[in-house]
Order: C-alpha cells, then sequence, then structure tokens
C-alpha cells in the first residue's frame, strides 16, 4: 500500500518556523517530483512548492517565496518543507503530494498525504 504522511505540523507564533516532512512508504519516489499544498478553511487547496525528481529544481508559490525551502532525500524516500517568518495567512493544513514531473496544478498529483495542520497564531 502507498502511503505518503506528513509531520512536524503545529501551533507556532507568527515569524516563527516550522519544518515538515513527508514520508513514503509502499514503493520508492525517486522518479516522481514531489509537491507541498495547503488549505484554508473555506478555501480551495492551493499550491506551495515543488521539486523534481533530483531536487535540482524547486518552484515556489509567490506567497511563500523567500521564506519556504523545500528539499528531498531520495535515498530515504522524504521531502521536507521548512518554513521561516510564518505568519498567521499561513494556517492551513499542509499536504504532500507526488507526481511524475513537477507541476503547480493539483490535479497532475498522483499521490496524496492526509495532511497535517499548521496554525501561526498572532
Amino acid at each position: 500500500q502507498v502511503q505518503l504522511v506528513e509531520s512536524g505540523g503545529g501551533l507556532v507564533q507568527a515569524g516563527g518556523s516550522l519544518r515538515l516532512s513527508c514520508a513514503a512508504s509502499g514503493r520508492t519516489f525517486s522518479t516522481y517530483a514531489r509537491g507541498w499544498f495547503r488549505q484554508a478553511p473555506g478555501k480551495e487547496r492551493e499550491f506551495v512548492a515543488a521539486i523534481n525528481w533530483s531536487g535540482g529544481d524547486t518552484y515556489f508559490a509567490d506567497s511563500v517565496k523567500g521564506r519556504f525551502t523545500i528539499s528531498r532525500d531520495n535515498a530515504k524516500n522524504t521531502v521536507t518543507l521548512q518554513m521561516n517568518s510564518l505568519t498567521p495567512e499561513d494556517t492551513a493544513v499542509y499536504y504532500c503530494a507526488a507526481a511524475r514531473s513537477m507541476r503547480a496544478k493539483a490535479g497532475g498529483y498522483d499521490y496524496w498525504g492526509q495532511g497535517t495542520q499548521v496554525t501561526v497564531s498572532s
């Protein structure tokens, strides 16, 4: 059974940092792009960041550019989202996903995790 499991969410004050991790099991995703999306209450799921299969190319939403970084460890089948300078607007459930190629559209991702809650207090 293929699973993506996010961890690292929680409550943090504005200006703080969190590090989200996504562990994959059931198959290797070393040839897949990996992405992070988020969904706030009452809003649609939105793209946050993506990384290509080798880690050599990354792409970020304008809203997080310069504050978030994405990295991956293919040996461990994991992807990490480092979030700095968090604001209340970053509050959402964060999902990791895997796709055959790097993209910002949620519809292009084949595998999804269950999500982890990130809450940023003002």
